[in-house]
């Protein structure tokens, strides 16, 4: 009976690692008897919403080693020394090293050095394809577009982002050997292809991301700034056009040597830091003020509405002051539309105040500040805004004119973008579609409503106001003749340890047009001009010439008058 039980309990056992343990025995099985030499999967590309090349791969080859298979150390050393132009000494230390199976002799090397090294038909030495990436424009969207570490993989940006993409799946070249590595005699190389990564296809435009770049940085180089940055949406659906950070470096010479400097360069400052936004987010509160006007509230200003000549407000012992002196009836009998064309802060604190915090703080979320906003990029930050419960009267205050809030450049392009375009807010979008390598579309990123801001009648009389900014207010130097522009300049002071930074200045500007019907929103940025630091003076033009430029590149005719 004990023998018949011993017996069942043998062959349950049996049974049990045939049946679960097969796969896992056969693959340390052959784990033990052969030797892999990885094969780099081709990495997709990355080309612009017209099909241009934004990111792709050229032929290169990596060499490695298995010093138990190598059958003279020092004579295979001495070639390959001369082959690849590397140490002697440092490959012959290499080669003796019996601590690692596989060892890498030299990366990405050319395909005419791997021909040669084939030819000489050395023991234990063998290549596999390596890919190397490289950008035909060089810096151009650089910090969007990211770049691979030394082993090929996705580090920074869409590059990435989208790893998962554009990464693949490697493949091997088996060896048969003994269990100590030496290939065994007649056994053939067997090979295991791997699978190539997919392309994207942006909705950038490298043409509008050029046009911007070029503009950005003779405004960065004259008036000899701290920083600059752009973004051009277009505004029926907030997928971006062009993404412009400066200072920028070459994708092709990365400066992998000064992590300090690689780090700042390649930061994409639009979505992952934060600003005081200053006057162009009284956008955002004219906004709420006309769609509460419109929704019937008493408390809000009605377009008409002539605020007080003052030039000053008080509220909770802090007083508010206007840029202008207002001496010789200057802001004197203002509406709206002058406020907003004067950019007087003193309105906007009015128009705050009378909504309340509970009303406006609902609009904000309405317009996506305080979140991410759904970008297909990492590191995307939130913003900064205070919460609604320890909100005091003076914070409401100044969050209305663009103080005391941090937001994104990218958040404050969206919240424009939706208040002068209609209403609606999207999610922005850099990838348009994903294809495999002989075109065919494998997925299409559909644009993705988030909701609606404020009514299209709301929308169109702000853009309607924003339109005189450009034609009679601050923003006139980004009036383009023959074209409705709509926008807001702004010029904030900056902080640093709590105080006003003295001689420091955000200078931006926002707008779209044609305003009659918009399609593409451009915020220029220009961070510590020297010199000129007014927003009129300084990011306005940026726009008119981006602008301008885009009435170029995409044959738009001039407006009925």
């Amino acid at each position: 009976m004990a023998i018949a039980f011993l017996f069942c309990l043998f062959l349950g056992r049996f049974l049990y690692v045939q049946a679960f343990w097969r796969d896992d025995l056969n693959a340390r099985a052959l784990d033990q008897w052969t030797r892999e030499i990885p094969v780099s999967a081709g990495r997709g590309r990355i080309f612009d919403r017209n099909g241009e090349l934004l990111a792709g791969n050229t032929p290169a080859y990596t060499v490695y080693a298995r010093a138990n298979a190598v059958r003279d150390p020092e004579k295979t050393a001495e070639v390959l020394a001369e082959a690849l132009s590397l140490s002697e000494a440092s490959l012959y230390e290499k080669l003796t090293d019996g601590s690692r199976s596989e060892i890498v002799l030299a990366k990405r090397i050319p395909r005419a050095a791997a021909q040669a090294i084939e030819g000489l038909d050395l023991a234990g030495v063998y290549y596999a394809r390596d890919d190397a990436r490289f950008y035909p424009y060089g810096s151009l969207a650089c910090q969007v577009l990211g770049f691979t570490s030394y082993d090929g993989a996705g580090a920074s940006g869409l590059e990435s982002y989208y790893e998962h993409v554009l990464g693949g799946t490697r493949g091997e070249i088996l060896f048969e050997t003994d269990l100590v590595g030496v290939d065994l005699e007649g056994a053939v190389a067997s090979y295991v292809p791997g699978t190539d990564g997919l392309d994207i296809v942006l909705t950038i435009d490298h043409r509008i991301q050029a046009l911007a770049e070029e503009v950005m940085l003779r405004a960065y180089t004259q008036y000899s700034a701290a920083a600059a940055q752009a973004i051009v949406l277009d505004m029926t659906d907030f997928s971006v056009r062009a993404m412009v950070n400066l200072p920028s470096y070459d994708l092709n010479d990365i400066p992998r040597d000064d992590l300090t400097l690689l780090n700042a360069r390649s930061r994409n400052r639009t979505v992952s830091d934060v600003y005081e936004p200053g006057s162009t987010f009284k956008i955002v509160t004219a906004a709420a003020d006309l769609e509460e006007y419109l929704q019937g509230n008493a408390a809000a200003f009605a377009p008409e509405r002539v605020f007080s000549s003052s030039r000053t407000r008080t509220v909770d012992g802090t007083t508010i002051r206007c840029w202008s002196d207002h001496k010789n009836g200057k802001h004197a009998g203002q509406t709206l539309a002058e406020a907003l064309n004067n950019s007087c802060n003193p309105c906007f604190v009015d128009l705050v105040m009378a909504l309340g915090g509970e009303t406006f703080y609902d609009y904000l979320a309405a317009f996506g500040f305080g979140r991410a906003t759904g970008l297909d990029f990492s590191g995307e930050a939130i913003g900064m805004l205070l919460p609604e419960q320890t909100l005091r009267d003076c914070d409401l205050a100044r969050i209305g004119f663009g103080q005391s809030i941090a937001v994104t450049p990218l958040q404050l392009a969206c919240a424009a973008a939706a208040a002068m375009g209609g209403g609606e807010r999207y999610a922005p979008r850099l990838v348009e579609k994903i294809c495999s390598a002989d075109g065919a579309v494998v997925t299409v990123t559909q644009p993705v409503l988030l909701g609606r801001a404020v009514s299209e009648e709301a929308s169109a009389m702000l853009t309607s106001m924003l339109e005189g900014v450009v034609r009679e207010g601050s923003g006139k130097k980004a009036y383009l003749e023959g074209y409705r522009v709509a926008g807001k300049t702004g010029t904030a002071q900056k902080y640093e340890d709590g105080h006003i930074a003295q001689g420091k200045y955000v200078s931006s500007f926002v707008g779209c047009f044609p305003a009659d019907a918009p399609r593409y929103l451009a915020l220029v940025i220009v961070d510590e001009p020297q010199g000129a630091y007014y927003g009129s003076t300084v990011a306005a033009p940026c726009a008119k010439e981006i602008f301008e430029g885009i009435v170029g590149i995409m044959d738009i005719p001039p407006s009925e008058a």
